[in-house]
């Protein structure tokens, strides 16, 4: 990265601690040099079992209820058979627009209904299925890139000082002085997040009007979930080449990308 001006870096000193979503890590190398690269369409494939599995796990309660339910109120099965199949209806036409606005790139869902809604429910749900499976941060990876190309869709825009940076203290040393470049080009300031409570504190603190993130899939995927229903976000996953928390790099091109996407 050529000489420039350095970005305004934002830091708050606490324990470290290996983040919680890695709790269960053994310390052997990750799969794939911890790039988990994956192709959208891994979200939708997940997603779509999610919902199948949460109607079929509905439609069992409801099966075995039916004879008490039926002898509280001889309709009551029925209505309520009317309206897991009303529900059903509804989450398969909502799942085809969200399908539809990703593959067309044209916006056919209200962001409320889409990646600052009921989509970071269906992130954060995908994501428990998938790890039952030992699949989830490929499927987090496509998660965050479906939601990316969703919140890219509303050109939103905003000034240099109201848009915030915020990174993980785990990037190696090459990739932070490349970051650290890229939000001095653009006048962004940087905060180093080292837990979650941290982001959130800054965020309430300097009420920036929008967020880029950088984060490995799991921190991503909380975060999203705790903060994009507020304020809008976009995420850069990372490479985990030495295992979470150490060493960790990221794509710059498209980090700058996210910053531009923002920036007026």
């Amino acid at each position: 990265m050529p000489d420039g001006p350095r970005a305004h870096l934002i830091h708050i000193d606490v324990d470290r601690r290996l983040g919680h979503e890695w709790d269960e890590w053994d310390g052997r190398p990750l799969p794939n040099q911890g790039n988990y690269d994956s192709a959208p369409v891994l979200f939708f494939v997940w997603s779509a079992m999610t919902i199948l599995v949460g109607l079929a796990l509905v439609a069992l309660g409801l099966y075995l209820l039916t004879p008490r339910l039926g002898g509280l109120h001889p309709a009551a099965p029925s209505w309520l058979w009317t309206a897991v199949l009303v529900t059903a209806s509804i989450l398969l036409v909502w799942w085809s627009l969200l399908f539809l606005s990703h593959e067309l790139g044209r916006p056919l869902l209200p962001e409320r209904l889409a990646e600052r809604g009921p989509f970071l429910r269906l992130m954060r749900s995908t994501s428990i299925v998938a790890s039952r499976f030992g699949r989830r941060d490929w499927v987090e990876n496509a998660a965050v890139k479906v939601y990316n190309r969703l919140a890219v869709m509303r050109g939103r825009k905003v000034e240099q000082g109201e848009l915030l940076l915020l990174i993980p203290r785990c990037l190696s040393k090459v990739t932070l002085d490349g970051v650290l470049g890229i939000a001095g080009k653009y006048g962004v300031p940087v905060f180093v997040a080292t837990r979650g409570q941290l982001a959130r504190r800054v965020i309430r603190e300097r009420r920036p009007r929008a967020v880029v993130a950088v984060a490995c899939e799991r921190d991503m995927v909380s975060g999203l979930y705790d903060v994009a229903g507020k304020i809008p976000v976009l995420g850069l996953t990372m490479t985990l080449p030495s295992g979470p928390c150490k060493d960790a790099s990221v794509d710059l091109g498209q980090l700058e990308q996210w910053v531009q996407a923002y920036v007026v």
